[in-house]
């Protein structure tokens, strides 16, 4: 039962790595008693697991690992390392298996079900039928699958774009152009991108990608080819060896299992989460937040929540608009913020085909955890193969259990669709492009993620108003990548969560320092220590091109 009362100190709302992060980290160092709010039945927000008939489906793929030490050891608080997971210890002279954290271990006992598994990553581009390393590397396999006229059209057109810079650097296409080269950028950015946000390249934010790609470029992809050729003795120690890249954290039945701990934990501590209960309205007296009203969703009742601070993480246009501004400029901004919504038919197979390499072609269980498939005859974006990411998520080992991702607008064609017509059109699609013959489809679900990805174009451009006028509130702190509209991964949302609590313990008002949350220019670099700045993905030491940010959840 939600408190009516003046006792609600800290109202969180959502229920994701954000809430709930804030959540416990009020718990263990103010005292506080938050409540959470969540209108979904479950807890995780993106990051939730979805179980269907034994099978566990992961929504966008969540790989656990990032630049700051403080969330893979809070991670670890949670989830320790599954003991048949770790290596043993390296010995004197550098041998033995070397563990690629740098935070201290913390090891579950053997049989523990609430642990994380460590997992090799792998993922590759599906571009005219052949297989690519992704993130693109300048390996001979590119190179050859490429052919030596690509090959050499691609170096030319590099060195045109370094000449010739496109100044000023206002969209997405003049930053990719500028980094890769023209022929590049068509080659292996601009279909996928447009597939992915639905509109043109040169109508994005060039914001986005100096957010989620920064330093990469072919510059900094053949540095990294020359590196690879020195003995490995010569490579400074942490180079290659402690690659993040190649591994990552995950939890043994996905990443929901994480959130799911967290609540349980903040309920034993005398906190409060609750499920299927909407905040409908916001109340304030000038520029204070003193309460909520709340919609029980399963008995549709309404009560309102007195509350001292207010923590958010619903979308930011919902935000604004229930906090009713005065000035209708940044009502209509925040209103018009774009999304990008977001399908997964999970499918389940007998075999697939075609996915191997060299010898193994055929094989029937690909290593990939994911498969991006850059192919314009398709709308399949991405694969998930749920097998390679835990063997837990899939109920019968014999089985392949995929989750075919689609990137769409709520109300489109393909939102549209019926379960059936979707699933067996999603079925068509991974035939067509010679992966799998639709007879050897056993089962699928579809799972609908309504504005799963803020979008960098239209009104995002007049974003700093929105955050002007929200910042210039007491006691409102927004959190999350829905909550900032920001193209944040887990990590991020943690550490946003982290700096919300340190601003209501402390008294601080000045904001600055949980937007500047995401925003490092070296966010891709070579790991170093305790280097701030962490993201979920490929933040490892391996350089390789990106691809517009793909590589996320």
């Amino acid at each position: 039962m939600i408190d009516s009362g003046d006792s609600n100190d800290v109202v969180i709302v959502g229920a994701g790595p954000a809430g709930l992060t804030a959540a416990l980290e009020l718990q263990r160092h103010t005292g506080r008693r938050p409540v959470v709010l969540e209108a979904d039945t479950q807890v995780g927000g993106i990051s939730k697991t979805i179980e269907y008939r034994g099978n566990r489906m992961d929504l966008g793929g969540h790989r656990f690992f990032s630049k700051s030490d403080w969330v893979v050891d809070w991670w670890q608080q949670v989830l320790p390392i599954a003991a048949e997971c770790v290596p043993a210890p390296a010995s004197s002279d550098g041998g033995g298996a070397h563990w690629p954290f740098n935070s201290p271990t913390r090891i579950a006992p053997p049989g523990t079900q609430d642990a994380m598994l460590v997992r090799q990553r792998l993922s590759r581009i599906l571009y005219r039928r052949k297989f690519y390393d992704y993130p693109i590397s300048l390996s001979a396999r590119t190179l050859l699958n490429l052919g030596a006229f690509q090959s050499a059209a691609i170096g030319a057109s590099y060195a045109r774009a370094r000449i010739l810079r496109r100044s000023p650097e206002t969209t997405l296409e003049d930053f990719l152009i500028n980094r890769f080269g023209e022929r590049l950028y068509l080659t292996f950015f601009k279909s996928y991108t447009e597939k992915v946000w639905g509109v043109p390249c040169d109508e994005i934010s060039a914001e986005w990608g100096a957010q989620r790609i920064k330093g990469l470029s072919i510059s900094r992809a053949l540095a990294h080819a020359a590196r690879r050729l020195l003995p490995r003795a010569a490579a400074a120690q942490g180079t290659v060896e402690t690659s993040l890249i190649e591994r990552f954290l995950y939890p043994r039945l996905g990443p929901g299992q994480m959130w799911e701990v967290v609540a349980r934990r903040v309920e034993q501590a005398g906190g409060a989460v609750h499920l299927g209960h909407k905040v409908t309205g916001i109340h304030r007296s000038g520029r204070r937040v003193v309460g909520v009203d709340v919609l029980d969703l399963a008995s549709n009742t309404l009560r309102r929540v007195a509350c001292g601070h207010l923590v958010s993480s619903m979308p930011i246009g919902e935000l604004v608009r229930q906090l009713e501004p005065e000035a209708d400029e940044v009502g209509a901004i925040a209103r018009a913020l774009p999304h990008r919504d977001f399908m997964t038919a999970g499918v389940l197979l007998r075999r697939l085909r075609g996915t191997g390499s060299g010898a193994r072609a055929d094989a029937p269980m690909p290593a990939d955890n994911w498969i991006y498939v850059q192919e314009e005859d398709v709308k399949l974006g991405r694969i998930q193969v749920f097998n390679n990411w835990s063997p837990h998520l899939v109920r019968d080992p014999a089985t392949i259990w995929l989750g075919l991702e689609y990137f769409c607008d709520a109300g489109d064609r393909l939102w549209s669709m019926g379960d059936g017509e979707f699933l067996d059109f999603a079925a068509a699609e991974l035939q067509q492009i010679g992966l799998a013959d639709r007879r050897d489809v056993l089962d699928g679900t579809v799972v609908r993620v309504p504005k799963a990805y803020p979008a960098y174009f239209g009104q995002y451009l007049h974003m700093q108003r929105v955050r002007d006028w929200l910042d210039d509130f007491d006691n409102v702190f927004a959190i999350g990548r829905n909550g900032m509209h920001r193209y944040n991964n887990q990590d991020h949302s943690m550490l946003a969560a982290r700096e919300a609590v340190e601003c209501i313990a402390t008294g601080k008002r000045d904001r600055a320092a949980l937007w500047a949350i995401n925003t490092e220019e070296d966010y891709h670099e070579e790991r170093a220590g305790t280097a701030s700045g962490p993201r979920e993905e490929a933040a490892g030491t391996r350089w390789h091109i990106g691809r517009g940010g793909q590589d996320r959840r």
